[in-house]
């Protein structure tokens, strides 16, 4: 048991720079069990995951993340400067990561509707659930030592996403974790509560 459960909470951080070495099988194993415990809608368990850790896989689904990025900033009329650092920043967080595990989700166990407002409630329940189990990798890393950090990146090309993993269609991408050990440390703070709870 966490002596300090608060403390240890607060000490986790999203780290996006790690050392060179591998996340051994057995912790990634670790990682994937914890996630599953997540609490889950109708406990469908929606999640779905892929396991990367070669570079040339890194590097394809970096390589065209990027293409997609570069064109949607282009389209924006973004500074190619701008976008150059963006991009590179974002084929760099990917391949010097040791490990990514992409989060999915998929509803062909979930509940199914005639009216659009409970379908797409379903689908959200779908989304919660998937995050839940995100979540619980994350603390999980943390607890084995290990450094992570949640990128949103998929949600803006989810086609790619799927196209480069040759993923089946329902998987839908959500988040990509950057996990390995640490090569940095990061200090970080929260806004007060006061503002954010009103008690009824």
């Amino acid at each position: 048991m966490i002596d300090d459960p608060i403390s240890w909470l607060k000490s986790r951080r999203s780290i996006r720079r790690y050392r060179a070495e591998a996340v051994p099988e057995e912790l990634v194993e670790t990682l994937l069990t914890a996630a599953t415990w997540a609490p889950s809608a109708h406990n469908r368990q929606p999640w779905r995951f892929v396991v990367m850790s070669s570079l040339e896989t890194k590097h394809a689904l970096a390589s065209a993340m990027g293409q997609k990025l570069r064109a949607d900033l282009e389209a924006d009329n973004v500074p190619e400067a701008v976008i150059a650092q963006d991009v590179g920043r974002s084929y760099q967080r990917i391949t010097n990561a040791p490990l990514l595990i992409l989060l999915c989700l998929t509803t062909a166990d979930m509940d199914s509707y005639t009216d659009t407002f409970r379908q797409q409630n379903e689908w959200l329940m779908a989304v919660q659930s998937t995050a839940l189990a995100g979540q619980n990798l994350l603390l999980a890393a943390h607890a084995l030592g290990l450094g992570a950090c949640w990128m949103c990146a998929p949600l803006f090309c989810p086609d790619v996403v799927r196209q480069v993993l040759d993923l089946p269609a329902d998987w839908q991408p959500q988040a990509l974790l950057t996990i390995g050990y640490p090569a940095e440390t990061k200090e970080k703070t929260r806004r007060p509560l006061a503002g954010r709870v009103v008690y009824r």
